[in-house]
């Protein structure tokens, strides 16, 4: 099976898995997390032009999941992380993994933020070497073994 195959596959596989469980999903910390991994995987390789800033908003406005909250909410929220993520790179890493790191104290709400961040990162069919590492040090931030998620 071709990479681009496993990795839709893998994709599609998340996305169902994060459906299951969607009325699980409704925390704060929950939001939090999902919409700064979202930033990191839109801002991976260190910038985020408008048109890749308005691909993410969209599918986070569609996604299934990310329905339980209000979208103007979600969409103040990824804008505010790409925002710090735009100025300074390096410094608005930290804290937005620190953002990410909210969804530690629940599994299955930590898990599903990595998920998420897959999901994002492969939707456009190119889930690159800068996206998996974002996400990878996201695992790390919620002490999830990055190996778990194929990373």
């Amino acid at each position: 099976m071709a990479l681009w195959d496993r990795l839709k596959e893998s994709a599609s596989t998340m996305q169902a898995q994060l459906t299951a469980k969607k009325n699980d999903l409704t925390s704060g910390a929950f939001r939090d997390a999902s919409m700064a991994m979202c930033a990191l995987v839109a801002a991976a390789d260190g910038t985020v032009d408008a048109a890749e800033r308005q691909r993410v908003a969209q599918l986070i406005a569609t996604n299934e999941v990310l329905r339980n909250f209000d979208a103007d909410d979600l969409r103040r929220r990824f804008d505010a992380n790409v925002d710090k993520l735009t100025a300074d790179f390096a410094f608005g890493k930290v804290s937005v993994l620190q953002e990410v790191a909210k969804a530690k104290k629940k599994p299955a709400e930590a898990r599903a933020v990595i998920q998420i961040g897959i999901v994002i990162g492969g939707a456009d069919g190119d889930f690159d070497k800068d996206e998996q590492a974002v996400v990878r040090e996201a695992c790390f931030a919620l002490d999830l073994p990055p190996h778990e998620f194929d990373l």
